[in-house]
């Protein structure tokens, strides 16, 4: 199973331990839950009590932000050549997954060397760092979330990073409804990106359930897929936080893919995301499976 861990200058885990993590988004330091950090931190009490911000529990209510200094409701923050906002919401999300800047690393080299134009089909798409990288490496993108709030972000983000000329199509939908009417409509996609949660409601009421609709999606994306097609990338954050169970998750995403892709040319990797803080302590955030596709495919049966 591969592990990758990204490079960043403007996010850094700071420590982790007791059951917490202290990172750095910019100039601002906040501290989450974090349940796999059972060990003791680093850095001493008074170091974790300067963070700008907590998202914890209060007298026994219910979890939520509490900021020790005036700290802006959003601000931004740089990777490479993406600029986006930092948001901390009352779910403890702030609007970005540090550890998926290894699959922007990843799009924007595959549609890169491809060396010719590509239709990338991002799903479950959030804040739409992976559609902006694929965009900005000269991909043209349809990026689909059900919440209209993270599309707005998303739109946000792309014309934070001078993006705004680039074709991208937003769309607020259910991923297995669009797909469908794509299927029906005769579209097709180079490349497909799918990051699914384990439960979530479409725009319209729509149910999503990991465990029930997955592999109805991959069958119906299947369809999607071009005649020449240059990747499939499946993420899914992992639920139960052991080591045998990790690589049990990411080798079930790797046999889906390699059932998607019968009797195609595709060679599959399937492995971790992980941050890491300076001592080296690693905290597994995702699951992944990643299919490649060579140049002699021969067209996708239908």
């Amino acid at each position: 199973m591969l592990t990758l861990v990204p490079e960043w200058t403007e996010y850094e885990l700071v420590d982790s331990g007791s059951g917490k993590k202290l990172e750095r988004f910019g100039e601002f330091t906040l501290v989450r839950p974090e349940p796999q950090a059972q060990w003791p931190p680093r850095l001493p009490p008074e170091r974790w009590r300067a963070a700008d911000g907590e998202f914890s529990q209060s007298n026994g209510s219910r979890r939520a932000w509490q900021f020790r200094e005036r700290v802006p409701e959003r601000w931004i923050v740089h990777r490479r050549n993406l600029a986006f906002l930092v948001e901390p919401a009352p779910s403890g999300h702030v609007g970005i997954f540090p550890d998926q800047a290894c699959h922007w690393d990843t799009i924007a080299e595959l549609i890169k060397r491809a060396a010719r134009p590509a239709k990338l089909l991002c799903l479950f798409g959030h804040t739409g760092l992976a559609t902006l990288s694929a965009a900005a490496a000269g991909a043209e993108v349809t990026h689909v979330d059900a919440s209209r709030k993270a599309i707005r972000l998303a739109r946000q983000n792309q014309a934070l990073s001078a993006l705004s000329d680039c074709p991208i199509r937003w769309i607020v939908e259910d991923a297995l409804t669009f797909v469908g009417r794509e299927v029906r409509r005769g579209n097709r996609y180079d490349a497909l990106l799918l990051d699914p949660p384990r439960f979530g409601r479409g725009p319209h009421g729509q149910i999503w359930k990991l465990d029930d609709s997955l592999s109805e999606l991959l069958g119906e994306c299947r369809r999607l897929l071009s005649a020449s097609p240059l990747f499939v990338l499946l993420n899914m954050y992992a639920t139960t936080l052991t080591r045998g169970h990790t690589e049990r998750e990411a080798e079930g995403l790797r046999v889906s893919l390699e059932k998607m892709l019968t009797n195609l040319r595709a060679a599959i990797v399937a492995g971790e995301l992980a941050i890491e803080d300076p001592t080296r302590r690693r905290i597994s955030r995702a699951v992944f499976a990643r299919a490649g596709f060579t140049p002699r495919s021969e067209g996708v049966p239908r």
